[in-house]
């Protein structure tokens, strides 16, 4: 089941990083990533009220009984200072991605974020004693291969990985990210998806409004302006939806995050899609091969963990 769930989560994934590029166009990142922090806080409102005052909405529901649902932990400093790590460190890697896929194609963003499993990979099999077999080591070389490959590539855009600060951007986001997923799988073995998902969101929305009101609006008129965009809320519903497929996966306990991390990172083929229906980016056969070095990562790692 938690593989499914993983390869759900990053089909929603794909369609998340699509949103983002389409309502970053021309367009202030801060507010945007305000938004998006408002707009998720209010997807899951219902389930942060009902643990707050106690009112038993989801009573007598198979919500109530669910494995999903945390409101029997929800005062709980413990677990609040939990979640509250996991709001800034999911927040600092957010801030340093949404710069660099305003400024990148999608089509190069999405398979240097396909790299984040190999960090995870490492940090598993210190911390948890992860280990994979020669199926999954299979997929994991590929992906590496993918990743030196896109980088010779994309020299045909005019983006040098080794003298363009946006690809260094996007290179912190996807270390941080991949330090975020290893203290996911840790505070999963305590908290529910529910939980986690509910007041990260609250947590990393008031983050975002002291930002904001500090870095963005007093200089508001000398920096890129904010419009509306209706991509804005989908950002919100994908990563909702990505986010909770995600941690519903690492809640089960023969989860493994190298795994689950580098099946999430398959999003690259629905970005892919997308930056060539949608964005029309150029340089497509080089990074098609790319794709498909991923995509075969994908499968060896999906037949070596059944």
């Amino acid at each position: 089941m938690w593989l499914l769930l993983a390869f759900v989560s990053a089909a929603l994934l794909g369609f998340y990083d699509a949103s983002k590029k389409s309502a970053l166009k021309d367009n202030a990142v801060l507010p945007v990533l305000l938004l998006n922090t408002v707009f998720s806080t209010l997807i899951f409102s219902p389930f942060i009220l009902d643990s707050i005052l106690g009112t038993g909405w989801f009573a007598g529901t198979p919500l109530d009984t669910s494995p999903f649902y945390g409101h029997q932990i929800s005062s709980h400093l413990h677990a609040h200072i939990l979640v509250m790590i996991k709001s800034v460190i999911v927040l600092t890697s957010w801030i340093f991605g949404y710069f660099g896929l305003k400024h990148l194609p999608i089509t190069i963003v999405g398979p240097i974020n396909a790299t984040r499993p190999v960090m995870v990979l490492v940090g598993a099999m210190l911390i948890f004693g992860e280990r994979l077999n020669w199926c999954q080591w299979t997929g994991v070389l590929l992906a590496i291969a993918s990743l030196f490959m896109l980088s010779r590539s994309s020299k045909k855009e005019s983006v040098d990985f080794t003298h363009n600060k946006w690809i260094v951007f996007v290179a912190i986001a996807a270390v941080i990210g991949a330090a975020s997923g290893l203290y996911d799988k840790y505070i999963m073995t305590e908290l529910s998806p529910m939980f986690v998902q509910g007041w990260y969101n609250f947590y990393q929305m008031l983050l975002m409004a002291v930002i904001v009101a500090i870095l963005w609006y007093p200089h508001r008129q000398k920096t890129t302006p904010f419009h509306w965009s209706w991509a804005i809320p989908l950002i919100s519903v994908f990563i909702s939806a990505a986010d909770f497929s995600y941690l519903s996966a690492l809640n089960q306990q023969d989860s493994m995050i190298s795994v689950v991390s580098l099946i999430r990172r398959g999003s690259v083929i629905v970005s892919f899609v997308c930056g060539v229906l949608i964005f029309h980016e150029k340089n497509l056969r080089a990074k098609a091969l790319d794709l498909l070095l991923i995509l075969a990562g994908m499968l060896f790692i999906y037949f070596g963990s059944r």
